[in-house]
């Protein structure tokens, strides 16, 4: 999900057909005399439409951002997932953690025309250039400790995460030459999940879902978002999501670096090289047989060298390089 300005402007409004119910639904919270002005389609998300609503009124100018799920496999899952996710905004605003303030929810699209959440508009811009990688990677360490240390009570603790690959459904991409290789990382996740300290999760935490401003020594973190997918469980895999990430952003040197610098930032792995092995490709596979689904939104925010080739080489020699080290 992106929602920082300058995502992109298709220049879609919420008049056309098929949205006349979530306009009215988004008019009805607003505040007296407050009209929306514009509305901007964001670019970079996958799962969900995301617009920008520019408004107007008597006490000045602002924005919402509108997450809308139009594609049927996430209308069927929308429930839980904006539940789960305007649950998380309400907690995140009594911590230091950069999360849009929640407006409106309406999970099961019973007045809007399709199962959506409303919130603020967080300042910055997700910034995937190999430009300043290094820097922003810094940062995405550090926040990710601070995310994973939020006090929570048992009642405030999200589901316990779900594996997003299994043996049983991942398949070799169809050019590799490495036909071995992949069938031992598939070995490694047919075990049992090593044994671990839970903490809260983003789950799917990546440079993509985080907003930056400013450049240099001004470089901060604005904001974090798409917090539908947030669980409880072992901080090896937020970390290995956005290793998996990194590595095929910005090349497998990347990816490898990023546990480090979580460490370094005050962060806690598994003490065992090949439990951390584990949760690495426990990710990592989730992303075969080619990274197709990350492949469309980052081209979409200039990332146009990321061909599907390109990410499904990196991809599996990232693999290789956790065998390498962890193995």
């Amino acid at each position: 999900m992106v929602s920082g300005e300058g995502a992109g402007d298709t220049g879609t409004d919420l008049d056309r057909q098929g949205w006349g119910a979530t306009r009215s639904w988004v008019e009805k919270g607003l505040s007296e005399a407050e009209r929306i002005e514009k509305v901007v389609r964001l670019r970079g998300g996958w799962t969900s439409e995301m617009r920008r609503l520019d408004l107007c009124g008597p006490g000045g100018r602002r924005s919402l951002v509108l997450r809308s799920f139009v594609k049927p496999f996430f209308v069927r899952h929308a429930e839980g997932l904006l539940t789960r996710e305007a649950t998380v905004l309400r907690l995140l605003g009594d911590t230091d953690v950069p999360a849009a303030t929640l407006a409106a929810v309406d999970a099961t699209a019973q007045y809007c025309d399709h199962p959506s959440l409303l919130m603020s508009l967080l300042p910055g811009t997700v910034r995937l250039g190999d430009q300043g990688a290094d820097d922003r990677a810094e940062l995405l360490a550090r926040q990710l400790v601070r995310i994973h240390r939020l006090p929570v009570t048992v009642r405030q603790r999200p589901r316990t995460y779900q594996a997003w690959a299994s043996p049983e459904r991942v398949t070799l991409p169809a050019a590799t030459e490495r036909p071995e290789l992949w069938q031992r990382a598939f070995d490694v996740i047919r075990r049992e999940p090593p044994v671990h300290r839970g903490c809260f999760l983003h789950r799917d935490f990546h440079p993509g879902n985080v907003l930056f401003t400013g450049t240099g020594g001004d470089l901060r973190i604005s904001g974090v978002v798409d917090w539908v997918e947030t669980s409880w469980g072992p901080a090896d895999l937020d970390v290995a999501h956005c290793s998996t990430a990194l590595a095929l952003l910005h090349g497998i040197p990347a990816g490898m670096r990023f546990a480090d610098r979580y460490v370094a930032a005050g962060g806690t792995l598994a003490e065992e090289g090949t439990a951390h092995l584990y949760w690495r490709l426990l990710d990592a596979l989730g992303f075969a047989p080619d990274p197709e689904k990350v492949a469309v939104p980052w081209r979409e925010l200039g990332r146009v060298d990321l061909t599907v080739d390109v990410l499904t080489q990196r991809l599996e020699g990232y693999i290789e390089s956790l065998f390498g080290r962890y193995a």
